[in-house]
């Protein structure tokens, strides 16, 4: 079989002004919950995007905020948001709201997207019946062509929607599955299946993930603002580094579920610890002027039972100037954040960018970590060692070993009896020694002789 590189996806970006149904037409595409949708405007901030398929053919579909750059400081900045998709934008759809008819924020959209190179198509949402589609006409006064009638809620004309955004970008690859299915090619294999590692930004509301995020990806991709709770979706973003692809995954900020009254907040969160357990490393982001708090230990117990390696991050440590105030912090986190022991510790300034050049060689150390692989002679010869140094209670012995697999490290040992929790513990901890696992989380799964 030859090998290709895989071509890149054509990006389809949906835009126009707040609450017009842009994340439920998101969420229709992509065939799942994807996007969060509340009926009322700004619930949507940052860019979110996925890949789509339609009768075979793959595209990047790109969720964006309502533009309004004419508002607060925060739509300015969900705006620029928008027009940053737009740049890279292959064909735009512009939707409105055909229940609300032409309003003075689609002709203000409208006059913005008629300056702009990618092609642009206008769609009218919310036709649910013969009537409402009838009334899209009204829209050829923002001259941007001919409107398309869909209804995101129900699926009415969709498929016929989605027919045309095909036909729109011809370049779109077809499917490895559809290939396969239909026979098409199949000397084709794209290059390389190892997935690129993906390290998620976990912190409680407002302590600089938003920050960090857009630092570390190198252009400004969440939205940044000073109220909490501004990021509602995890945002994915593959950046090349010096040491090969990764994917930073930014999560809204995350708090006690007693104290979440709103439901876009409730799935807010929801899709963040969905994010840590899809991801392979985390960086727990704490506010060093506020030092550990109840809410940062509940929220670090929850990570930690992810089972990803944690790196802690000291956000902000700039502003802490006391040498007794700081040393008052680093015993505060490993005080109460005891079960992380071993998880390093790096103190940063996402906002200057002073100490995140040191989180690279750390963040790759882990990701090697999650990923390494020990033969099995080696690994029996520390468990023989470990027994040689500390026999087990009761004649109990680890007969063989092996691993099993890796994302996290995981260790079967086959016994003759059941070993006590504190003598696993003591094995475990032989292994990440003797291997040089450091923070990564290790499994031991235990195999007894008859079972």
């Amino acid at each position: 079989m030859s090998e290709i590189e895989e071509t890149p996806l054509p990006i389809v970006v949906i835009v126009g002004r707040p609450n017009v149904g842009k994340s439920t037409l998101f969420n229709r595409f992509i065939g799942e919950q994807a996007a969060i949708v509340e009926d009322r405007p700004g619930v949507t901030r940052d860019r979110k995007e996925l890949e789509a398929e339609w009768l075979g053919r793959r595209f990047r579909l790109v969720d964006t905020g309502g533009w309004l750059p004419a508002g607060s400081e925060l739509d300015a900045k969900v705006s620029r948001q928008v027009e940053a998709a737009v740049r890279s934008a292959d064909l735009i759809i512009f939707l409105t709201d055909g229940s609300v008819g032409v309003t003075d924020e689609d002709e203000a959209v409208a006059s913005w997207l008629r300056k702009v190179s990618p092609p642009v198509m206008l769609v009218v949402n919310k036709a649910d019946n013969d009537r409402r589609e009838a009334d899209r006409w009204e829209f050829l006064s923002l001259g941007l062509g001919e409107p398309y009638p869909v209804s995101a809620l129900h699926g009415r004309r969709a498929g016929d929607l989605l027919d045309e955004i095909i036909s729109r970008v011809p370049d779109a690859p077809l499917s490895d599955e559809y290939v396969e299915s239909y026979g098409l090619d199949e000397e084709i294999v794209p290059v390389g299946d190892q997935k690129p590692p993906r390290v998620a930004l976990i912190g409680r509301p407002n302590v600089g993930k938003s920050t960090l995020f857009n630092r570390l990806v190198g252009e400004d991709r969440s939205v940044v603002h000073d109220m909490p709770g501004t990021t509602r979706d995890a945002i994915d973003t593959l950046v090349e580094t010096e040491d090969g692809p990764v994917v930073f995954v930014d999560t809204a900020g995350m708090r006690r579920r007693s104290r979440i009254d709103d439901t876009a907040e409730y799935y807010s969160l929801v899709r963040a610890l969905r994010a840590v357990d899809a991801s392979d490393i985390a960086l727990f982001v704490i506010d060093a002027t506020q030092g550990v708090t109840a809410q940062d230990q509940r929220l670090a117990e929850r990570v930690d039972a992810a089972g990803c390696p944690i790196l802690i991050l000291l956000n902000k440590w700039e502003l802490i100037e006391d040498v007794e105030d700081r040393e008052r912090i680093e015993n505060e986190v490993k005080r109460k954040l005891y079960f992380m022991d071993d998880a390093p510790v790096l103190k940063i300034s996402a906002l200057t960018g002073k100490g995140v050049h040191k989180l690279r060689p750390v963040l790759q150390e882990a990701i090697e970590q999650y990923h390494r692989r020990v033969p099995t002679r080696d690994v029996n010869r520390v468990i023989a060692d470990a027994q040689q140094r500390q026999p087990a209670a009761g004649g109990a012995k680890v007969m063989y070993a092996i691993q099993g697999a890796t994302d996290p490290p995981t260790f079967t040992l086959f016994v003759n009896r059941e070993l006590p929790h504190t003598y696993l513990r003591y094995l475990e901890r032989s292994i990440r020694e003797a291997f040089g696992f450091g923070s990564t989380p290790l499994k031991l799964r235990v195999r007894k002789r008859g079972d």
